[in-house]
């Protein structure tokens, strides 16, 4: 297991996301705990590109409750009808939403938050299980390069669930 991430020296986002995915997979290989490899991959994504927020919202009966995250306190529970996660577990696709403000029912956990990105997280049977939220203290910070490098790591996650 890894102690330190190896992180490029650049602000190509997808360079960062081509060296932090083999690194993460690494790093939870042999792993069987789902809760540890999700708070390391969400401390892997904080450290990596200092996002404001990073996070996993898990599907517990019939709402998304909060689990391992990185940044400041955050809503414990999102109805599946409600904000940004919400509807990327309600759509099954991931959300960019470049202005929170804009977005129709966010959810305000912090107003520090400009920007989202979320991303659906399914089973091995094609059920949403969770979601991998992060929010950005910029406006329009995320683009389809993240969207490409997170889903990449949210399907490192699903080969980690058993059905």
């Amino acid at each position: 297991m890894a102690e330190t991430l190896i992180i490029p020296q650049t602000t190509d986002r997808k360079a960062i996301y081509e060296s932090l995915i083999p690194q993460l997979t690494a790093l939870v290989e042999g792993e069987p705990d789902l809760v540890a490899n999700l708070a390391n991959i969400a401390a892997a994504l904080k450290e990596a590109f200092g996002f404001f927020w990073v996070g996993f919202y898990l599907k517990k009966n019939d709402q998304l409750v909060l689990g391992p995250f990185q940044g400041p306190i955050a809503c414990t529970r999102i109805p599946f009808n409600k904000g940004v996660c919400g509807a990327a577990y309600t759509r099954k696709e991931t959300i960019l939403v470049p202005d929170v403000e804009q977005f129709p029912g966010h959810i305000a956990c912090s107003s520090a938050s400009k920007s989202e990105i979320v991303v659906p997280v399914f089973d091995n049977a094609g059920n949403v299980t969770m979601v991998l939220d992060v929010d950005s203290d910029r406006l329009n910070d995320f683009s389809p390069t993240d969207a490409d490098g997170l889903e990449k790591i949210v399907r490192l996650i699903t080969s980690l669930q058993t059905t």
